[in-house]
């Protein structure tokens, strides 16, 4: 079997993908995300995002699968992301409390030509928080490496009300749909558990 490369830095999708005996190696995209304008279409959208990664990753490792992810929370036809500051986190997750969002991640595996993504939609419903607890929480979480500015897992599950779809989604790696998609190349999780 060709050698798997996650195409990703994030310590969660390690982790996700770490619950299987499958090895494989970590390597960072150098892909810019900030390129690509946003199409309306989110599912779309991650999908471009995973694809680029992919093929960043593709010019130095062209006999390896390498599966990349992205992921975005969206709400009423806007994007919150990686937040830059405290500000910024304050303000999204002060627009995000009490109320239904999606989050999405695009899932792309690619060996050589052969390339498939598919996106993932997850609805989260956060709790009614105060300013007071979005301060709190800003201050106690490592909230700038997450799309929305926040995690779903541990403590800050507090914030989270209730999901509709995939926790691991939530998380940054959709384990049912990264299965289905590396079948296509011949891996099969269900061995690797």
């Amino acid at each position: 079997m060709a050698k798997l490369i996650l195409g990703s830095q994030s310590p969660r999708r390690k982790e996700i993908l770490g619950f299987f005996s499958l090895p494989f190696d970590q390597k960072s995209p150098s892909f810019d995300e900030e390129s690509i304008p946003f199409n309306d279409n989110p599912e779309e959208f991650v999908c471009i995002l995973s694809s680029g990664k992919a093929k960043s990753l593709s010019r130095h490792y062209p006999d390896h699968i390498i599966l990349t992810a992205d992921t975005i929370v969206y709400k009423e036809g806007r994007i919150f992301g990686k937040p830059a500051t405290e500000d910024e986190a304050f303000q999204t997750l002060s627009e995000l409390v009490g109320k239904w969002h999606t989050v999405y991640t695009g899932i792309t595996v690619k060996q050589g030509r052969k390339e498939i993504s598919k996106a993932e939609p997850t609805r989260v419903l956060f709790n009614d928080l105060n300013e007071e607890q979005i301060l709190h929480y800003i201050k106690r979480t490592n909230w700038s490496d997450k799309a929305g500015g926040y995690a779903i897992q541990q403590g800050s599950g507090l914030i989270v009300r209730s999901i509709d779809g995939c926790y691991y989604n939530v998380m940054g790696l959709p384990i049912n749909t990264v299965h289905e998609v590396l079948k296509h190349f011949d891996i099969d999780l269900w061995n690797y558990i």
